[in-house]
């Protein structure tokens, strides 16, 4: 989206038209609106628009539910905004440090301003694209005089005033469509010019999972969030949003239901045992948060293999930071071997789940011809150099 294009889409007209329409979920969908409204006399630029906005609304009701029908996106900005529940708990932070105003620097389409202002503080949203700041504008306008935007770099923003900061530096190349990640060292605003702000002003600093963890500031509190089995980001918390005492953390969010393990550093992890008769698989932010051994020790396990993130012990116990599985049996390896073993089994419903293998799931599950009316789960796994192939049974919760 260009600003011409905006511009037409925020005409009376434009927004009239929007508001309008249906959700196009299908290409014959949006064949037919798009004929539909070429018809009824409007250009092929307002069509363009309009249609583009419809189709990523019924795109943003995963992240945004109901509010996602009255807000303007662009393609990136939706993939790279935060879900409104984890931008409500980060919100969350700021308040509960007794923070007043924030400034919301990278603030993208403003899913986290939305979330910061809807619990009354006061917001400044600044994003360094115009397109991008004039679609947050709009996003925010509910917000009133609560909530200011402005057009402009972070590095030149003035804080004065500001209680803190919640930063989004941009990890991708600049564009409203295609876009591709940049090195830590692109960054924009650069990651230097971000710790020293945090080491001056409570700031929250948003990072991919897989940020390098040997360039995390030693004075932070790092969290690592996942939803729904994703690890989607993480966090870096200075001054009063740290909490006392924990350098790690791992937040995992399961159908709305938000369990959180804190440490004050890494876990150490718990020596190697041989396979019982439960096999866990941690969560993916527990992983990263390096906190696996404390969740094996309440599970009375050990690792399954040296390296490998995954749990097995005997006891009948699980927890919402991993999936736990009780084992079957084991299968040979060889792919005809175990073709053959699972269609003698009747399974014919199979979730493959794989750690140190290097096969692709899909294609390997094709090699199977599976039949028949069970289900299971197979593991698929290396203990030094020997293959592992397990089928179990996925353990609720």
């Amino acid at each position: 989206m260009d600003m011409a294009e905006l511009q037409q889409l925020l005409t009376p007209e434009g927004l009239r038209l929007l508001d309008g329409l249906s959700p196009t979920e299908t290409t014959a969908d949006v064949a037919r609106t798009v004929s539909r409204l070429r018809a009824a006399g409007h250009s092929p630029e307002l069509v363009a628009a309009v249609v583009g906005q419809v189709r990523l609304r019924v795109k943003a009701a995963a992240k945004f539910g109901p509010f996602a029908a009255r807000m303007l996106f662009t393609r990136a900005g939706l993939e790279q905004s935060t879900r409104l529940e984890v931008a409500a708990h980060h919100a969350g932070r700021f308040r509960d440090a007794g923070l007043q105003t924030v400034a919301d620097l990278g603030c993208g389409i403003g899913g986290d301003a939305m979330g910061i202002a809807a619990l009354g503080l006061r917001v400044l949203a600044v994003d360094a694209d115009e397109v991008t700041a004039a679609l947050a504008a709009y996003n925010l306008a509910l917000f009133g005089d609560a909530v200011t935007v402005q057009h402009g770099r972070a590095e030149a923003s003035d804080l004065a005033g500001i209680d803190g900061v919640w930063l989004d530096p941009a990890r991708r190349t600049a564009g409203h469509s295609e876009t591709s990640r940049v090195t830590a060292t692109d960054y924009s605003p650069p990651l230097d010019w971000a710790f020293a702000l945090a080491s001056r002003r409570p700031t929250g600093i948003k990072l991919g999972p897989g940020f390098d963890r040997d360039a995390i500031p030693a004075d932070v509190e790092a969290q690592w969030i996942s939803v729904d089995g994703s690890t989607i980001e993480l966090v870096l918390w200075s001054r009063v949003l740290a909490r006392p005492g924990v350098g790690r953390a791992a937040r995992v969010v399961r159908g709305g239901v938000a369990h959180e393990l804190t440490s004050a550093t890494d876990a150490s992890d718990e020596p190697v045992r041989a396979l019982g008769a439960f096999v866990h698989e941690p969560d993916g932010a527990i992983i990263r948060a390096r906190l696996i051994g404390d969740v094996a020790r309440s599970l009375d396990a050990g690792m399954l293999a040296p390296g490998m993130a995954y749990l097995t012990g005997d006891a009948p116990l699980t927890s919402p930071f991993v999936s736990s599985f009780r084992v079957r049996e084991e299968l040979p390896s060889d792919v005809r071997a175990l073709a053959r073993a699972l269609r003698e089994r009747d399974i014919g419903t199979l979730e493959i789940k794989k750690r140190g293998v290097d096969i692709d799931p899909a294609t390997f599950r094709t090699k199977l011809t599976l039949r028949g009316p069970g289900a299971a789960t197979l593991i698929l796994t290396r203990i030094g150099s020997k293959r592992l192939t397990l089928l179990a049974d996925r353990v609720a919760a």
